[in-house]
């Protein structure tokens, strides 16, 4: 009864671990969840504000699919001075959620039997949505001491004349790793050469460290723009996660089709949300580089916990807000895999970790460092105990 297309894919295990989490906490049960994908902060009060005033205004109606032509320019404008690339309000459209503009992005590209080349660990997302639009993944795997960025040679070699499109986050989410330009420009080099598309998601462009930079793939040349659809939003750098609202920067002709795709899917993203997200883009860097060096102090209190847990292996990441651990060494005999580690740790310590296994990474797992420092610390003595328990 149920189609092939969602038989084929499978339910989100981080929003599966969402519930859980919210499932013991409402019968009283303290967790300490390392699995949440978002800021802990409060919106900024100006974002608030804004929105507050379009529902005074009387902003609560339908506007374009493609999104209210004030906040397709500041997207604009923001793309030519942050990120170095030229565009116009014809190529944005604004969804709800990076992650629907992906699925778009995907959706307007992909035909049955298109190869897409995911970079592993991945957003496990990425997987699943190029199965709904009945493309074929084809990973490329990274290794933790070169801090999980691709080699252009393993890119190449994945290439084959099936491929369509290339997915990229830098910096990535689960792995926090920020691709260096010379990387990029490799993979716009290939992406050429083989009349390639290049997906870029780029929600976390704001969030790197220890003097990382993140480079839009798009701001390479033109010839490189032409072939990218770039992914950003406001979820994660405005501590937005619950207003929706993402957006993707492409080709004129994929943008129209991607707002067609809009247009009998969603229809626009939500209209209040739309008029917060502009005050957001609105803000200066300074208003949220508080909320940039407190993520930076949290993770260096996870990488000092993490270190002092034998076996644990870890990059430092100098992006997102998430550490990436192998537990391999660490984990006792009776602990079959990543999987089963991230079961116990939340039924014996009630402590939520993503098992790595989701995002292409056996044996490590993903911690999200957006709690305060003492909760980290707390949390990453209970792994500690749990496993030197299970010894």
């Amino acid at each position: 009864m149920i189609s092939e297309r969602l038989l084929a894919i499978e339910p989100s295990p981080t929003l599966a671990l969402t519930g859980k989490v919210a499932a013991l906490r409402s019968q009283g049960v303290e967790v300490i969840n390392f699995g949440a994908g978002e800021p802990d902060f409060n919106t900024p009060e100006k974002i608030c504000e804004a929105a507050h005033k379009a529902i005074r205004d009387g902003k609560t109606k339908y506007t374009a699919s493609a999104g209210i032509i004030e906040l397709r320019e500041a997207i604009c404008e923001k793309s030519i001075k942050q990120n170095r690339f030229r565009c116009e309000p014809k190529q944005v459209v604004v969804s709800c959620g990076a992650k629907q503009s992906v699925y778009g992005a995907l959706m307007t590209l992909i035909n049955p039997g298109d190869e897409v080349i995911l970079i592993s660990p991945y957003w496990m997302t990425y997987k699943d949505q190029v199965l709904l639009a009945g493309g074929t993944p084809v990973v490329v795997e990274t290794e933790t001491d070169d801090g999980f960025v691709p080699s252009g040679d393993r890119i190449k070699s994945a290439v084959t004349f099936k491929t369509k499109a290339i997915v990229i986050n830098s910096p990535g989410n689960p792995t926090g790793a920020v691709y260096p330009r010379q990387v990029l420009k490799e993979i716009g080099a290939l992406a050429i050469r083989h009349n390639l598309f290049i997906i870029s998601d780029e929600i976390y462009e704001k969030l790197v460290y220890d003097g990382a930079e993140h480079v839009s793939i798009a701001s390479l040349g033109e010839d490189v723009a032409s072939r990218t659809i770039t992914i950003n939003g406001v979820s994660k750098t405005f501590a937005m996660t619950g207003w929706r609202i993402g957006w993707s920067v492409s080709p004129p002709e994929i943008a129209a089709n991607i707002s067609k795709l809009q247009d009998q899917v969603t229809s626009n993203a939500a209209t209040v949300s739309q008029y917060a997200a502009l005050a957001a883009l609105q803000l200066s860097d300074d208003e949220i580089q508080d909320m940039v060096c407190e993520f930076d102090r949290r993770r260096m209190t996870m990488l000092a916990e993490l270190a002092k847990i034998p076996g644990v292996r870890l990059q430092s990441p100098r992006g997102a807000f998430y550490a990436f651990a192998n537990f391999e060494s660490a984990m006792a005999d009776r602990i079959q895999d990543d999987c089963t580690l991230a079961e116990l740790l939340l039924d014996s310590a009630r402590v939520a970790c993503v098992p790595g296994s989701v995002f292409g990474g056996k044996g490590h797992l993903r911690l999200s460092y957006t709690l305060s420092p003492e909760r980290i610390s707390l949390g990453v003595a209970k792994i500690a105990q749990a496993l030197e328990s299970l010894r």
